[in-house]
């Protein structure tokens, strides 16, 4: 069986979840050599779409995400990466996760505190 990397240009949307809490942590993009990298590095390996080239996880933080498992969709067009996450979070804006936001009456909401200090760790990037 092999992944479905023609449905979106070549990419496979990437859910990273904690493998201990089952946290969704963030949501990636792989093409094929991203995941190839991944399950030979066991490192997550991403495409930015942003600046069209891949990305190790970490590579600027340090807050890398080891691979504890991957499992695909029914379409296999889509993978579930469960990660334990060396660092203190994973939200290049502090947060634990990049889920940190919620709708609460109509209006998005900070639901938790920064687990570091992005400036630290990226510079001041505004």
């Amino acid at each position: 069986m092999q992944l479905d990397f023609t449905k979106l240009d070549g990419l496979l949307p990437a859910v990273i979840q904690d493998h201990q809490t089952g946290r969704v942590l963030m949501v990636g993009f792989m093409n094929e050599e991203a995941f190839r990298k991944t399950v030979e590095t066991g490192f997550a390996t991403f495409y930015s779409r942003s600046r069209n080239k891949l990305w190790l996880k970490g590579e600027s933080s340090g807050h890398r995400l080891v691979v504890k498992e991957i499992s695909t969709d029914c379409d296999v067009d889509t993978v579930l990466v469960k990660v334990e996450a060396l660092g203190p979070g994973v939200c290049h804006e502090g947060y634990q996760s990049c889920f940190f936001r919620r709708l609460e009456d109509g209006e998005w909401k900070i639901g938790e505190e920064r687990t570091y200090d992005p400036n630290a760790v990226y510079g001041n990037q505004g």
